[in-house]
Parts: structure tokens; sequence; C-alpha cells
């Protein structure tokens, strides 16, 4: 199915439909089914990048598709004082208590919780990183490189004209907006608050026809984003001035997903109300799935959040022994068990392949198109 669209053009795919996920089966699927599927590349470092790239490069049969990177504009750590200990220093130990006497109070043992972790930005990328994993990502055949959290780092957009791939960047303001155009982006991603993972206040019905409004003739194409799990919501938003839509949390819970199945469980059974926008994860704001972790740290003898990454080497070791226990049958890892996700989840009820999920997104487009046309009196 061929669409009339500036991402259509720009990015050579069928269909404005980009598909943001860590799961490299998922970015090959998606791309196969005339989509585009995005890597998302946060906690990858170059070794492990190129790894995934050549596994992708091997199975796409040449689709397009892309990398997405975590480079933000700001971070309390930096190229000149990012050491291990000295990152590791920065984090008060009433945080890691807190965090501790959360997992106690469901059975979870914390006596080696924090014993092996090592200081560092975690999946966010400072300036001298970002241009190691930007290399990477550039020596393969991508036809996109997005950045979240602020203005593409100069080198990526640079590389970008250099090599003819498009640079996209992720905005939840107008103000955003206008700033990435300046900086010479090719192409935003308007996500709104619904949206899973890091997101702004504005929801995605107001967010895009206002940064549509305020870049019109820019010539730089916008892709809607936030809570957009079905093809009429797509359409929705190339109404009010899209061009194609990025979506990200209803690829959680395909066959193909490396989601935790607990998680991905949660997932379907979760209605749009069972989410949280909190910085308690990663120190910016992001949205994910109520959970007991999720309501102790929304509590008000809960710490104030660390800025991005050190909130990061609060959560991240206690969540990841959290899931692996949860998994493993425990009762009360399985209601601290929580991930990142948007309030599309309420329209995510059940498991399906990454293809028919492609499927049935352009049907139920081409559905609501119909509907919309019925409404011109002939």
């Amino acid at each position: 199915m061929a669409l009339k669209s500036p991402i259509c053009e720009l990015l050579g795919i069928e269909f404005p439909l980009v598909a943001f996920t860590h799961c490299r089966d998922v970015v090959v699927e998606v791309s196969k089914a005339g989509g585009m599927g995005v890597l998302g590349a946060a906690g990858y470092n170059a070794e492990q990048l190129e790894i995934e790239l050549n596994w992708i490069d091997e199975h796409i049969d040449g689709m397009p598709y892309g990398v997405d990177l975590i480079a933000p504009t700001s971070m309390a750590v930096t190229d000149g004082n990012d050491s291990s200990e000295e990152i590791l220093e920065r984090v008060p130990e009433t945080h890691r208590d807190f965090a501790r006497s959360v997992l106690a109070r469901h059975d979870v043992d914390t006596a080696d919780l924090y014993q092996k972790q090592r200081g560092s930005a975690g999946g966010f990328l400072t300036e001298g990183k970002a241009a190691n994993i930007i290399d990477v990502a550039f020596a393969h055949p991508i036809g996109l490189i997005a950045n979240a959290l602020g203005v593409p780092p100069r080198y990526m957009l640079e590389m970008g004209k250099e090599r003819g791939v498009a640079v996209a960047a992720l905005v939840g303001a107008k103000e955003h907006a206008t700033r990435q155009v300046e900086a010479g982006v090719d192409i935003l991603v308007v996500a709104g608050t619904e949206a899973g993972g890091h997101c702004g206040e504005v929801s995605t019905m107001v967010l895009v026809p206002e940064v549509a409004q305020a870049v019109a003739g820019s010539g730089v194409p916008i892709l809607a984003a936030g809570g957009i799990v079905q093809g009429r919501q797509m359409a929705a938003a190339m109404a009010m001035g899209a061009d194609g839509a990025w979506t990200g949390s209803m690829w959680l819970t395909t066959a193909e997903a490396e989601t935790s199945p607990v998680i991905k469980e949660k997932y379907i059974q979760a209605s749009s109300r069972q989410t949280v926008r909190s910085k308690a994860r990663t120190g910016k704001y992001s949205r994910q799935l109520v959970s007991a972790w999720t309501d102790a740290w929304e509590s008000e003898e809960a710490p104030e959040p660390l800025p991005m990454p050190l909130q990061s080497l609060v959560s991240e070791a206690p969540l990841s022994k959290i899931t692996k226990l949860a998994e493993g049958g425990h009762a009360g890892a399985r209601q601290l068990a929580t991930f990142f996700v948007g309030q599309g989840v309420g329209l995510m009820n059940d498991v399906q392949s990454t293809r028919d999920v492609v499927r049935e997104f352009m049907e139920d487009y081409l559905a609501a198109v119909d509907r919309m046309n019925a409404t011109l009196d002939s």
C-alpha cells in the first residue's frame, strides 16, 4: 500500500508508519511490511550496536531502517566528570536506602542490590561517546537517525547531510520544534504526553496542530507520536497536519518483542489509566506502567528524583532484579514490575505477530479515511 506523504518520499517507504523498538526482529518485520523500523540504541556500546546492525543488514532484504539515540542537550554527567567512582559518589545513600525499603516491603532480598554497580551515563550519551555510536550507525545503510531529549549533536546533523540520511528529533513543545527546525533537522517527531518513555506535558491532539502551524512553510515533515496504536489515530493526526506516525508502545506486545513475559502480560491487562508520568526512573519525566514501585516513588516519603543520569543508578538495578524475580514467580516482585509504556496500552489487548499488527494498522487507517470521505456531500 503506497501513500502520498513527504515521509514516504524522504525515507523511501510505502506507508508512513515508523516503529521505534529495542528489538531487531521488530525492526526487520516492520520495514519488510512497508513501514520503517527504527532500532532504539540506548544502552548499547559501539561494539554491541555493530552486532545488532550487522544482524539487521543480513535479514532486512535491503529495506530502509533507522537508529534512535539518546544524546540529551542537558545532563548531570559530562565527558569531563564521568569516571565511574565520581558518578557513584554523587548518588546519595538516602535514595538507595529508599529503593531497598520498597523492595524489602515486598519480600525482595536487597543484600547485593548495588554491590556490582558501576557509575556511567547508562544509555544516555555524552558528547564524546555519542560520536562513537553515531560513527557505527553511519557505517551501515541506515535511512534515518533520530535523537531524543534535545537538539541532535552537530556531528549527527553534519553526517546526515553528508551521507544523505534523514535526521529526526523528538519534541514535546512548540518552542522545541522551532529550535529543531532552525538547527537543521529533516523530520520532527511531535510526541504528546500520552507517549511511553520520555514525554512532555501537552497532549498529541493539541501539540500536533500547534507544531504544524508553527513550522508551516519550513518544509520539515512531522511524525505524530504519543498514544498512537491504531491506524485511525494516524489518520486523525494527519488531518491535524502530521505526515505520518511514530509509534513505540504498540510493538512491546508483539510476538517478536523481547519484552519480559510478565511485563507483556501486564500490558495486555492494563487500561489507559494505568500509566504514570514520573521523574523517578531516569531523572526526566517518562511515562511507565503503574505498579507498587511507581506508587512508592510518587508517595510523600519518597526522596526527590536525582537529575539524569544519576536517578537511573538508583532505579535500574532494583528494576532489573524485580523483573527477573517476577519471571521466576516471585509474587512481591510481580507487584513491583513495571516498564515504559504509553497511554495507548489500553488498546494493546493481545499478542500478535508484527506483520499482523502492521497489516491491521494499515486497514484501520484506510477505513478511517473512508469514514471521513463519507462525510463529504458529493
